[in-house]
């Protein structure tokens, strides 16, 4: 972390301070990161899991800790119905998160005209690749609105990578294949020209740097000598070759897909 900030008052040009998990609150040093952040003035993102907020009391106050520092929040929600979610997620995630984002609402996150930032995230639960984004942005904020009145600024939908967990999902239930051709298939070139590589450096919990997150799930190090953030070169990193695999047919299928959501 004190890496970061070395980088981060070195590098005026890096504008944005991505901060994710798991539930990056539970980090001991995440209060004390977060406000060094802030003294540099750099737009801070924290992908916050929504019930990491009613977990424990010493955590209550996170919308207040956000909305001090003008965090934009983004937080995984399923879908906006409780059985998909569940499904997907667990027993009672649902009911936590609605309460998490009433919550993040009643401090004017996602709320018109205070600035504070709430956006939520849709990833498919089955071997299928997103939907349209604006069209499910309004069935979302709509059916929010009407159940529970929560408010958010923007939906992003993001691609399954087949990598990992989700990649053990294709392989045993037999639609890896079936998968592969889809977002091959789907290619779009649009989106290639606007993927997250080319603007975000991913760094690992030991600094190591990655062309994305899913290329750190991999253990895939960003190729030059600029690998690690102790030896930080901007110059090396533009220049560098980004790594490429079969997964990042799902950063390019159709509307694209990035940890900002669609990108064409």
């Amino acid at each position: 972390m004190q890496q970061c900030l070395h980088v981060l008052q070195n590098n005026t040009q890096l504008k944005i301070v991505d901060i994710t998990g798991g539930a990056p609150e539970l980090n001991p040093d995440f209060y004390w990161f977060v406000e060094e952040i802030s003294k540099l003035a750099r737009h801070i993102i924290v992908r916050c899991n929504l019930t990491i907020i009613l977990a424990n009391k010493k955590y209550y106050e996170l919308p207040l800790f956000y909305k001090h520092h003008n965090i934009e929040v983004i937080s995984s929600l399923p879908f906006y119905t409780q059985d998909r979610t569940d499904r997907q997620r667990g027993d009672g995630v649902f009911e936590e998160s609605i309460k998490a984002l009433q919550k993040l609402n009643d401090v004017g996150y996602g709320r018109k005209g205070t600035g504070l930032i709430l956006n939520l995230v849709y990833n498919p639960a089955g071997a299928f690749l997103p939907p349209s984004q604006l069209s499910l942005e309004r069935e979302y904020k709509q059916a929010l609105k009407q159940k529970f009145d929560i408010e958010f600024n923007n939906l992003f939908t993001i691609t399954n990578m087949p990598i990992s967990r989700y990649l053990d999902y294709l392989l045993t239930s037999g639609n890896y294949e079936k998968y592969m051709s889809k977002l091959v298939n789907a290619y779009n070139p649009i989106a290639a020209g606007n993927v997250m590589c080319r603007n975000t450096i991913s760094v690992g919990w030991d600094g190591y740097l990655y062309d994305c997150d899913f290329n750190q799930m991999l253990e895939l190090k960003v190729n030059c000598s600029s690998n690690h953030i102790k030896r930080f070169k901007s110059k090396d990193l533009n220049d560098r070759e980004i790594i490429i695999g079969q997964h990042c047919y799902g950063c390019t299928a159709r509307a694209g897909s990035s940890c900002g959501g669609a990108v064409a």
